[in-house]
């Protein structure tokens, strides 16, 4: 239950921030906010496969709070996501 209530969470912080941005007319940061994500989505499967490889299963999954996290922070999301898989590996 609590995963599910901060996933509605994120999505609802997203959504907030798109209107947001659309409201205010600052499409250009919309879409470096869509493209920072999917950056993010791309790096998370190249790492994930890269880890796979040496043998290593952080298990960082392709997902809207992942999206978000990466559009959202940027690279410094996309570090603390797999800081927090392999703190989750500990």
């Amino acid at each position: 239950m609590e995963k599910q209530m901060l996933f509605v969470m994120g999505m609802i912080g997203g959504l907030l921030l798109l209107i947001a941005c659309a409201v205010k007319g600052e499409m250009e940061g919309l879409l470096d906010g869509i493209l920072r994500g999917l950056i993010g989505s791309v790096g998370i499967h190249l790492c994930n496969f890269g880890l796979g490889i040496w043998g290593i299963s952080v298990g960082i999954g392709i997902n809207a709070v992942t999206f978000l996290t990466c559009a959202i922070l940027g690279i410094p999301g996309f570090l603390g996501l797999y800081a927090l898989g392999f703190y989750h590996l500990l």
